[in-house]
């Protein structure tokens, strides 16, 4: 069963320390007040510069992505584009019937595995009813995995009812890894 990834925490506790480096480091060169405050200026100019710089690739990517477009299609058209995107990526895949579906949109078929997939196109983040939907349709399908893909995020309540019944969620950034074959 795949497992979800846990987020990296931001930890921004580092820059004091770097800047406390910074100034010694211009302390140990020029041995004056205007060695410190050159050394962090410097350091500072090169954290800023570092930071909008991958901002903008940041950017970039979701442009490559396509992930606007992802957010303005219809639900249909997300199954869809996901279907296709697994095909991409070496799945034998179906859809089920729009309504009645039992909680899954796609069956995806590799060797013996069958993962039910949940297909979630929101502009909000995704609760447990999207897990629970999924959960219903593994006996259903006679599925080996369960998958909720969404271009959105999901909520703790989600990830924790996910992580208990072993659904594996695919949430925006993983869908744009998945978009740019990074995964």
């Amino acid at each position: 069963m795949r497992k979800r990834r846990k987020k990296r925490q931001k930890n921004k506790s580092f820059i004091p320390m770097f800047l406390l480096l910074a100034g010694a480091g211009g302390w140990y060169v020029m041995k004056t007040l205007e060695g410190i405050i050159g050394a962090i200026v410097i350091y500072l100019v090169c954290y800023l510069s570092f930071n909008i710089w991958r901002k903008t690739r940041h950017s970039a990517r979701l442009r490559k992505a396509g992930i606007k477009e992802v957010d303005v299609m219809t639900g249909e058209e997300f199954e869809h584009f996901l279907g296709e995107l697994f095909k991409r990526r070496g799945f034998k895949v179906s859809y089920t019937a729009t309504s009645g579906d039992y909680g899954a949109d796609l069956i995806l078929k590799d060797g013996k595995d069958i993962i039910a997939v949940q297909a979630k196109r929101y502009s909000s983040s995704v609760g447990v009813k999207a897990v629970q939907e999924i959960i219903g349709a593994v006996k259903m399908y006679d599925a080996n995995e369960a998958w909720v893909v969404t271009n959105s995020h999901f909520t703790k309540q989600a990830i924790k009812l996910a992580n208990i019944n072993d659904v594996y969620l695919i949430d925006r950034q993983e869908l744009i890894d998945l978009i740019l074959n990074k995964r």
